[in-house]
């Protein structure tokens, strides 16, 4: 996904760096890469309403995740984190991610992680709800 334009997304969720994301090697660690992915699914499905993270009968699990990494980031840089759904399975989906600094072209970093959905009591796995699916389809390309 490194030759992955900014135009292959669509939808983008803008996180601020932060001085303590930094390691000393004066760019953006790499765990915190985990946490833009994570942040920009979670907030896009929170803010269209699908996701109640307090008293939803279903959550999202992450299961399985991976990141390439293709140029520095670093405080004070603006990640702009580009999501789109590559497989919407019966009770599992599979973002992919693109990570882009600044106002750069290209992603500083491309990755992916699978969210199974399971009950929140039972923590065993149930179907997409509807209206999660009908969000994630419109983000499938």
């Amino acid at each position: 996904m490194r030759d992955t334009p900014r135009s292959a997304f669509p939808h983008f969720c803008e996180i601020a760096t932060r001085w303590m994301d930094n390691d000393v090697y004066g760019h953006v660690n790499n765990v915190h890469y985990y946490s833009y992915f994570d942040t920009a699914v979670n907030r896009l499905l929170i803010e269209r309403g699908v996701l109640d993270i307090h008293g939803g009968r279903t959550v999202g699990f992450v299961v399985e995740t991976g990141c390439s990494y293709f140029a520095p980031v670093a405080f004070p840089d603006t990640v702009h984190v580009g999501v789109r759904v590559a497989r919407l399975g019966n009770s599992s989906v599979r973002y992919e991610i693109g990570l882009y600094r600044n106002e750069d072209e290209m992603p500083a970093a491309a990755g992916h992680f699978v969210h199974v959905y399971v009950d929140r009591e039972t923590n065993r796995p149930v179907p997409i709800p509807g209206d999660a699916r009908a969000l994630l389809e419109t983000l499938q390309m």
